[in-house]
């Protein structure tokens, strides 16, 4: 680890503020507290498959400005959790824009917040949330051979066989102590951290804006605090290991060893933490929550455009002016209404249609989440999100893909039925069958999904598809120009269903032998004359 001077680091966090981070994320540790925190209550937990669908590992490392472990794990679960209301909207935005408009305090909360970027940071959360380790059955032989120990030191200047005693005291007891370092080690850590998360929670309780965010922190931090003197042991160890040669390391391990120190301390600072649960989270979670702020207020900074969602009661309109996937460099921003109806999005591959279907997920999530839309103006219900569009066979469990569709699909079908209003984002729907059941499972599914307050953004290949469904959804498309030998994507939203097909045409500029073209011409002219007798009869 580089040691940067208070200067270095200033300096370090002013240059970062509305800038990417450029850190290595390990999400199987950033999900961490997520995974394990009770969700009761909230509207919606986005699942695994939907994280999936829209990039959202991706998002979050864009989105993240965080400083500390402890606010990436905060942000995490915040981006993952669509709230009841937006309540807590009003309050957050007055302390972001304190934040933002003032440096020097958003400077002092990133100072106390960089004492929480180690990785043993992460760890805090089991202290709360895992079960802590057990005494063993035996543990009540402890007490009794460190007491032992001291007695056989006391009577040995009196009666020089205690010697004897002690000797084979200290060999059980050497045991008992190395059995029991891995038992530390788990803790080693994570405790340290616990004491400096108290203390960098006191000083951020120093500026007034902060301190109506939760009331109960002080109170909890004094409640952990009254372990301070036990825990600062396992402090005092981590610096010892690092700061004393092994001369006074080898004494200092025997000293433990013969009174058993260590399990002693580890099992007792165990059994007053486990009863201190609610408050460490509580302190964890006001620490967490300011960090988010910060963060939230850097990623604004940083952005070409954003706004604010308007979360509105009407069940079946949004209205997106100017919206962008905040992923895509360049990104060509778009604008869309849904009055009533769902949308229907046709085009050929690489045209735009799937990355607008996220763009319009993504936004709707940090929108309900972190109050923030890639927009210039973003108008929405509050919607469950479900999606289908990543799918792939899954051979080690005997899926095929098609299979593996039609288990997402009915999962949506029972959601659409809730008496919450939700948002279905599905690609190619059906695509792992052949055209003619395609167009009628699909034209089935997608009327069905359609109803009560439901909305359904969904892009297609089969023209028949829009026109079936044209009075229930809005049709839109996405072109290309094809020219010579090249193929243009303005990746522009435009009304209505797509009418020029340029796939063979790609074939033709690839230079595909002029008989495959040929026959895929006139046989695609035939097609369309069968379609069209087929639709009059």
């Amino acid at each position: 680890m580089v040691f940067e001077t208070k200067k270095k680091i200033r300096q370090r966090l002013i240059e970062s503020f509305g800038n990417v981070k450029n850190d290595s994320f390990y999400f199987d540790t950033i999900e961490k507290y997520f995974r394990n925190k009770d969700h009761t209550g909230v509207f919606q937990i986005l699942s695994d498959k939907t994280c999936n669908d829209l990039d959202f590992n991706e998002l979050f490392m864009f989105v993240d400005r965080t400083t500390s472990k402890i606010g990436q794990q905060f942000l995490y679960n915040t981006l993952r959790t669509i709230p009841s209301n937006g309540e807590k909207f009003i309050e957050q935005e007055k302390l972001i824009q304190k934040i933002t408009d003032d440096s020097n305090l958003r400077l002092y909360l990133q100072l106390q917040l960089d004492n929480l970027t180690r990785e043993s940071s992460y760890f805090i959360t089991t202290l709360f949330q895992d079960e802590h380790l057990k005494k063993p059955k035996w543990f009540f032989i402890i007490p009794l051979l460190s007491f032992s120990s001291l007695m056989s030191i006391l009577l040995l200047p009196f009666t020089p066989q205690f010697f004897f005693v002690l000797l084979g005291v200290m060999i059980i007891n050497l045991g008992i102590h190395y059995w029991n370092k891995q038992n530390l080690y788990e803790y080693l850590g994570t405790i340290p951290q616990l004491l400096i998360l108290t203390r960098v929670a006191k000083k951020l309780l120093k500026c007034k804006i902060l301190k109506e965010i939760n009331e109960d922190v002080p109170e909890s931090i004094s409640s952990i605090e009254k372990v301070r003197s036990h825990m600062s042991l396992f402090k005092l160890e981590v610096e010892v290991q690092t700061d004393v040669g092994t001369a006074f390391l080898t004494f200092l391990e025997l000293f433990k060893a013969l009174f058993l120190l260590e399990p002693l301390l580890l099992f007792g600072v165990l059994k007053q933490l486990d009863t201190k649960r609610r408050e460490i989270e509580n302190v964890y979670s006001f620490v967490g929550y300011v960090d988010s702020l910060v963060s939230i207020s850097s990623l604004r900074h940083g952005l070409k455009s954003f706004c604010l969602p308007q979360i509105e009661n009407n069940h079946k309109t949004i209205d997106a002016t100017e919206i962008y996937h905040p992923l895509i460099i360049n990104c060509v921003s778009n604008s869309i209404q849904v009055d009533g109806n769902s949308i229907l999005l046709t085009g050929s591959n690489m045209s735009g249609k799937t990355s607008f279907i996220r763009t319009i997920g993504l936004n709707i999530i940090t929108g309900l989440t972190i109050n923030t839309c890639f927009a210039k103006q973003f108008c929405f219900p509050r919607l469950k999100i479900f999606s289908a569009i990543r799918l792939s066979d899954n051979l080690m469990n005997d899926k095929s893909y098609y299979f593996e569709e039609v288990l997402t699909i009915k999962e949506m079908i029972e959601k659409s039925q809730s008496k919450e209003s939700n948002l279905f984002l599905l690609d190619e729907i059906f695509k792992g069958t052949n055209t003619i059941e395609r167009i009628s499972a699909g034209r089935a599914v997608l009327s069905y999904l359609n109803n009560k307050s439901n909305i359904v953004f969904v892009s297609t290949h089969d023209i028949e598809l829009a026109e079936l469904l044209k009075d229930t959804y809005n049709l839109y498309h996405f072109s290309e120009q094809v020219e010579d030998k090249t193929v243009d994507f303005d990746f522009k939203l435009k009304e209505g269903k797509l009418k020029n097909r340029n796939a063979i045409k790609i074939l033709e500029i690839n230079d595909y032998p002029e008989q495959i073209i040929a026959e895929a011409i006139e046989l695609s002219k035939e097609l369309d004359k069968i379609y069209v007798v087929s639709k009059r009869g």
